[in-house]
């Protein structure tokens, strides 16, 4: 490869091991919001405990996927200079909205939230981890806003040979904005479910002590992914009239590259919809852990939306080529003046980082969802003895 392809390549891999933190973490938060909200209004000592193991979860990936995101954010200024010289009026404006009222009011709350566990009123606290929830879902909403510009320009115009911000309000009313960040948030949510359901399948596989723990998990995990699934699916194909108008060109460059490759991508989501809708009347009397086929499905299929939504974003990015901001400024044109072999040694630097940031979230997320609730408390639950799940 030359210079541009590395850049290409090094981008497209730091944004997508990023986006992978990001579902997780919106998905997540949004199901410990809803377990916390639980265990206040019934002062269930099984939903406080719920809370406490899968929100330490949470932060984990939150926190890696924090560094995940300044890794990336450095390549703009190293890689793509040419894209802040031109459009960096327009377009840095919704990142900075970003990191000034979404990111820094989130990290506040999410810290306030860690360390007010029984020093804060129940309802504060509460009210907290919904502000984390409402925060991360304008971080993403801000983001999308700067990358729908990207597919489609607007609010600006071409002042003294860059681009002049004219129209803040045609941000938000991009037409490719507002399915696409609705598809983020469904998508989201499907793989917080498709988390939690096979989390707690694997521990019904080991036959588990925390019965009504993980019972409990189980269910909302499927419900989720149920409820959203479809949402899902529906924004999915939302995007195609627009992509069509607004970039008539993008679906004969993807399908050129890969075809089959969004096909797979769309078959993901119906087999996520069919398995959850399934599984909800096996909810019922435990069936879904007495036939305990279902559960090993269950385990498998955590990878499933990731793959399809590293597939989502590469068709949404890579079908814009050769332009970087459709028919304004070429990816070419964007690129820092760096040779192939600097190019190189960033590629594989930065790729190094991520890979170890990866491994290290996943391992020790692994590591905390093996080890079950009660090594995740300070104040260790009882635990009965071992029995075996019918």
């Amino acid at each position: 490869m030359d210079a541009l392809g590395l850049a290409r390549l090094q981008f497209a891999t730091t944004t997508s091991f990023h986006f992978l933190f990001v579902l997780l973490t919106l998905g997540l938060v949004t199901a410990v919001a809803v377990m916390q909200t639980r265990a206040t209004l019934s002062a269930d000592p099984v939903h406080a405990r719920m809370t406490r193991f899968w929100g330490r979860l949470y932060v984990v990936n939150y926190a890696l996927g924090i560094a995940t995101g300044i890794v990336m954010e450095f390549q703009f200024g190293l890689n793509w200079s040419g894209l802040s010289t031109f459009a960096g009026d327009v377009f840095g404006a919704p990142l900075a909205l970003e990191t000034l009222v979404a990111f820094f009011l989130e990290s506040t709350f999410l810290g306030l939230w860690i360390f007010g566990w029984d020093r804060l009123d129940k309802w504060v606290h509460l009210a907290l981890i919904w502000l984390v929830a409402l925060t991360a879902f304008a971080s993403a909403f801000w983001i999308m806003m700067a990358n729908a510009f990207l597919q489609n320009p607007a609010g600006h115009e071409l002042r003294d040979g860059v681009l002049r911000m004219v129209d803040f309000s045609a941000l938000v009313t991009n037409p490719t904005f507002g399915t696409a960040f609705l598809h983020v948030c469904f998508a989201s949510l499907t793989v917080g479910g498709v988390f939690l359901t096979g989390v707690s399948a694997y521990h019904f596989i080991r036959r588990t002590a925390e019965v009504d723990f993980f019972r409990r998990s189980l269910r909302l995990g499927v419900v989720l992914t149920a409820l959203a699934t479809p949402m899902l699916i529906g924004f999915g194909f939302g995007q195609f009239p627009v992509v069509e108008r607004y970039q008539p060109d993008k679906l004969d460059t993807v399908g050129a590259l890969d075809g089959m490759g969004l096909g797979f991508m769309i078959q993901i989501g119906f087999v996520l919809l069919l398995v959850s809708w399934v599984t909800v009347p096996l909810l019922f009397r435990d069936w879904v852990v007495r036939l305990r086929f279902p559960l090993y499905l269950m385990v498998v299929g955590i990878p499933l939306p990731f793959v399809a939504a590293i597939g989502g974003w590469l068709f949404r990015e890579v079908g814009r080529q050769p332009w970087l901001v459709q028919g304004v400024l070429t990816t070419q044109d964007a690129m820092s003046h760096v040779s192939r072999d600097q190019m190189l040694v960033s590629f594989i630097a930065f790729t190094g980082v991520f890979a170890v940031l990866a491994v290290a979230d996943w391992v020790l997320i692994a590591r905390l969802a093996r080890r079950g609730p009660a090594s995740s408390e300070s104040d260790e639950a009882p635990v009965s003895p071992l029995v075996p799940v019918l």
